[in-house]
């Protein structure tokens, strides 16, 4: 023990005496700079030479210690490198994992639970074709909703849908029982309806949804004309539809029409109301002068009205081929020209006054178009 102690220390003295006086504070860096070639011994390797375990010196022939045992290399450290595998792969014992982008952990994520679903649909798969039997759990495993077929529509737009073919289908039928109107005479209208009920309500319906397309709505410049009149003024409405006149004006209104949609309504053939002769002040046409056999329509007006009475026409437009030969018919008709409004693209507003009874004779000048309904 006391052998080996002295040894340490003669070893000590040896460095000291080649290291020469202690370098004073600062002095490393210029005994390095004088002395390139040679490597300067600072404090800090004292320290650690001193710590560090002495090694068994071999003896030469004197029985003295050999050579001094030289220093251990400084360790330098160098930063740590991210995602290095060492060479042993990645199985290695204590590899670290290499670090994911975002992306690739979302793919992960999303292959892992196609597995898990694909195991799921398997084992369902062999239970199916195992006749069904017990899965081994006490508790039942939860059924997944299945998702819609993708031929099934929903609720809400089914319903659209054939909301839409309603209307489509009801447009059609509008225009069918309208073309018949325009094309027939007044006794085929009233055989039509009256095989068919429901014709005019479909027509009715029809019609109502075309006037909410109207700019205007010539039945309420009648009834504001009519308001400009007496009160005790009797009027006969030709084709009334819905007794909008009637409900409108003070005035006593017989309502003549095809079906009853009112109370107030006396069906029968435009061409034979049942009137006494000469027992009404105002006749109003509104949008109502259909059928082949307009001369027998306008003449039952003729007749019905008292001598200086009014006829009031509202027609569209595009009926008149030439307003001014419709003028001449209605004078042949017993009918002179008074007031009348052809602003309007639409519509005409011709007021007549009865100024004789009708002739009876043909007149071919008396021709109105047929109002036909574009599809839409």
């Amino acid at each position: 023990m006391q052998r080996k102690r002295r040894q340490r220390l003669v070893a000590t003295l040896r460095r000291l005496q080649a290291a020469g006086p202690g370098p004073g504070p600062g002095r490393d860096g210029e005994e390095a700079r004088k002395r390139p070639g040679k490597r300067v011994r600072t404090e800090r390797d004292r320290t650690a030479a001193e710590a560090a375990p002495e090694e068994p010196q071999p003896r030469d022939g004197g029985g003295n210690a050999g050579n001094e045992a030289e220093l251990p290399p400084r360790v330098t450290a160098e930063p740590p490198r991210r995602n290095v595998q060492p060479a042993g792969g990645a199985g290695g014992s204590g590899a670290a994992a290499p670090r994911l982008s975002r992306k690739q952990w979302r793919n992960k994520q999303k292959n892992k639970r196609r597995q898990e679903k694909l195991k799921a649909e398997k084992l369902k798969a062999e239970q199916n074709g195992a006749g069904g039997g017990c899965t081994g759990r006490d508790e039942p495993e939860p059924t997944e909703p299945e998702p819609p077929e993708p031929d099934a529509v929903p609720t809400g737009r089914s319903a659209a849908l054939r909301a839409r073919m309603e209307e489509r289908l009801l447009a059609a039928r509008f225009r069918y029982i309208n073309e018949r109107l325009y094309t027939g005479t007044s006794r085929d209208a009233v055989e039509l309806f009256r095989s068919d009920p429901e014709a005019f309500h479909i027509y009715h319906r029809g019609f109502a949804l075309q006037v909410q397309r109207w700019p205007q709505n010539p039945v309420d410049s009648i009834i504001q004309r009519l308001r400009q009149r007496s009160a005790s003024l009797v009027v006969a409405d030709f084709g009334c539809g819905d007794c909008k006149i009637a409900n409108s004006v003070r005035n006593k209104v017989h309502c003549f029409d095809l079906v009853p949609l009112s109370p107030l309504v006396t069906v029968c053939d435009m061409a034979k109301v049942p009137l006494a002769d000469e027992s009404v002040d105002i006749a109003v046409f509104c949008l109502a002068l259909m059928g082949t056999n307009l001369q027998e329509i306008l003449e039952e007006a003729n007749r019905v009205l008292k001598l200086g009475g009014t006829l009031m026409v509202a027609e569209v437009s595009s009926r008149f081929e030439e307003l001014r030969a419709f003028m001449n018919g209605m004078a042949q008709l017993g009918f002179k020209s008074g007031r009348k409004d052809v602003s309007s693209s639409f519509f005409f507003l011709l007021e007549f006054t009865k100024v004789r009874p009708p002739s009876h004779r043909p007149c071919p000048a008396l021709r109105l178009l047929p109002c036909r309904y574009k599809r839409r």
